[in-house]
């Protein structure tokens, strides 16, 4: 199942969401391929995504929830990969 919050974060004079998976990184990108989200906006367990693409991710079936439960998500599928434990050579997308 593919989650994210509502666009609430602000960078570069817009608003973002994040988007995970708690199935599997694969998951995450056909999903974000299909949305049309770069590669480049994945961060090391998640998609940004901008405002103007949330309502096509809603569409395509992301399940909306709270930000705090997107973190809690990856900790309970074993997903999450905090920056402090993430070298620079381990982060590369899988």
């Amino acid at each position: 199942m593919l989650y994210l919050d509502r666009p609430a974060w602000p960078w570069r004079g817009r608003l973002w969401s994040h988007l995970i998976s708690d199935v599997s990184y694969a998951e995450l990108h056909a999903f974000a391929e299909t949305l049309g989200a770069p590669r480049r906006g994945f961060d090391r367990d998640h998609y940004d995504i901008p405002a103007d693409r949330f309502a096509a991710a809603v569409w395509l079936g992301a399940q909306v929830v709270p930000s705090r439960e997107l973190v809690q998500l990856l900790r309970s599928t074993g997903l999450r990969r905090p920056k402090h434990l993430v070298s620079p050579r381990s982060a590369a997308p899988r």
